[in-house]
This record gives structure tokens, C-alpha cells and sequence, in this order.
């Protein structure tokens, strides 16, 4: 039996609700993150499906592709329901051979990208615009208050960011109000976990990315394999459910190309981790 999205609600900026397991899209694209997928309808079948399974925040990029994946987005779902939430990353930009350019924090170039992913995406507002990724070059200031510009301008209907650390976060909370955070964590790598005490202290949602690690987990492993067999669910399964449960304010997206991928992650949502496997996960 497929199941629906069962997880609990968070609202993004306090008014867009959503449902707290969301789908990421950078897998949608082809192999690396480059150009288009093999199987074009494919991945348009996964993101209806997505939708049609509950999930109601599906999270992209510009630099996915670049371009592909907020391009089937919009074929695939625009116009847009009402209840669902669209947000997407500039400032982190990509080449066709896939290199990460960290040159895109300038006003005009977030500016640029924003409108470039109106287009894509087939919208006239970005219901979450976040700076996907600091710039060395420019002034965080001066970044996250071409952000707050396009917030007053309508374009955009919440501003986040990505790849922070904490000084920065609070640096760019005294610009704009902050809505979400996505940094890397997962239950192999905590390292954000200062960051994600600010959030859960401000009502900021956190979006764990890479929130499978990848199925690295480290010596975590066979912990989680215990608690799996316990629950007749997969490591993964364990895990996003984990990430569910740590705080009130994570938003994990696990991203796949594949439905029954995509099933199994959505069911996910249905598991009940005991304050016991908890604790272990914890240790």
C-alpha cells in the first residue's frame, strides 16, 4: 500500500504551512548534476507523484543543471496549487562542465538569478529565495539586503539562506527576517548543530541537506540497522524519521530520481522511533 505524507507541519516565515518532509529536485537533472535526465517524462512522473503522495515543499536550485530542474518544475506543476510551497537557491553558480563558481553573491547577480528562476519556474513570485551559498567576495551585508530588496519588491515571498554559519545567520537576521536555514546534517554529520539551536530558538525552519548522507553513515550503521530491523524498515528510512523527530523545526528533503524511491522515502514519515532508539541514534 503507498502511503501518504504523514509528517507533522511547519510554517515557513510563520504562514506558509507545509508539511515537514519535502522533496528536494537536484536529482531530477542528468549524471552530476549536468544537463538533462535520460528519461525526461520520468522525471515530471516523479514530481506529480510527489505531490500526489502529500509532499507540498519541493526545494531546487538555479545551479541544478544549471537551469533543468527548476525548468520541469515549472513544466511539470505550474500553475501551481495553493498549498504548495516552490523554493529554490541563487548565488552558487555552475558551469556546463560542472564546476561550483562561488562568484555569484553581487546584488546584480542575485538579482539576475532571481529573475532568470521567475522564468523557469513560471511564476511570479518565489514563495523561498536562498542564498544558496556565501560569497568570498562580496559582503554578506550587502548580499542578503539585495535579498531583502526583492522580499519589498514582491518577487520573493521569504528569504533563506544555505551553507551558514551561525555568525553569519544572525549577520543577515539583522537585514531580513530569516526563514529557513539548509545547511549539511545528517545523523552521520552534525556538525550544524549550533546553527540549528539558533533555528529551533527563532522558530527558523532547517533544511537538512545531503539528509541520507549519501548512505554514508558512518558507525552509525549498525545501530541503525537494529532499529530498522526493529521497525521492518530500511536504514533510511530510520534515518529521515530520526531527522523528523531531533527537532521541531527540521524540513529534511530527500531527492531521488525514482518513485519507488520516492514511495519508500514518503513512508518514512510514518514511522515512530522510541525515546530508547532515540537515544542510541543519539550517542
Amino acid at each position: 500500500m503507498t502511503r501518504r505524507n504523514a509528517s507533522d507541519t511547519f510554517d515557513i516565515g510563520g504562514e506558509l504551512t507545509v508539511h515537514r518532509l519535502g522533496y528536494g529536485a537536484m536529482r531530477l537533472t542528468g549524471e552530476d548534476i549536468i544537463g538533462e535526465p535520460d528519461d525526461v517524462e520520468n522525471a515530471k512522473r516523479v514530481l506529480q507523484t510527489a505531490v500526489s503522495l502529500g509532499v507540498d515543499f519541493i526545494d531546487t536550485a538555479d545551479s541544478y543543471g544549471p537551469g533543468v530542474s527548476e525548468r520541469l518544475i515549472g513544466e511539470t506543476l505550474a500553475p501551481y496549487a495553493d498549498d504548495l510551497v516552490i523554493a529554490t537557491k541563487g548565488g552558487l553558480l555552475r558551469n556546463r562542465e560542472g564546476d561550483w563558481l562561488r562568484s555569484g553573491g553581487s546584488p546584480d547577480s542575485l538579482r539576475n538569478a532571481l529573475l532568470a528562476s521567475l522564468d523557469r519556474l513560471r511564476t511570479d513570485t518565489i514563495d523561498l529565495y536562498q542564498y544558496h551559498r556565501v560569497d568570498p567576495d562580496v559582503d554578506l551585508e550587502d548580499s542578503v539586503t539585495a535579498l531583502a530588496e526583492l522580499k519589498d519588491d514582491g518577487v520573493v515571498g521569504h528569504v533563506g539562506l544555505s551553507n551558514v554559519s551561525v555568525e553569519q545567520l544572525e549577520t543577515a537576521r539583522d537585514i531580513v527576517d530569516v526563514a529557513t536555514v539548509q545547511n549539511q546534517y545528517n545523523l552521520g554529520n552534525r556538525d550544524s548543530e549550533a546553527v540549528l539551536d539558533v533555528c529551533e530558538s527563532n522558530d527558523i525552519g532547517f533544511i537538512p541537506w545531503f539528509p541520507l548522507g549519501a548512505g554514508d553513515l558512518g558507525e552509525k550503521a549498525s545501530v541503525l540497522g537494529d532499529v530498522a530491523d526493529a521497525h521492518d524498515a530500511s536504514k533510511y528510512q530510520v534515518a529521515l524519521a530520526w531527522l523528523l523527530q531531533h527537532s521541531p523545526v527540521t524540513l529534511p528533503i530527500p531527492g531521488t530520481s525514482s518513485i519507488s524511491h520516492l514511495k519508500e522515502n514518503v513512508a518514512a514519515s510514518h514511522l515512530e522511533l522510541t525515546d530508547e532508539e532515540m537515544r542510541r541514534l543519539d550517542e
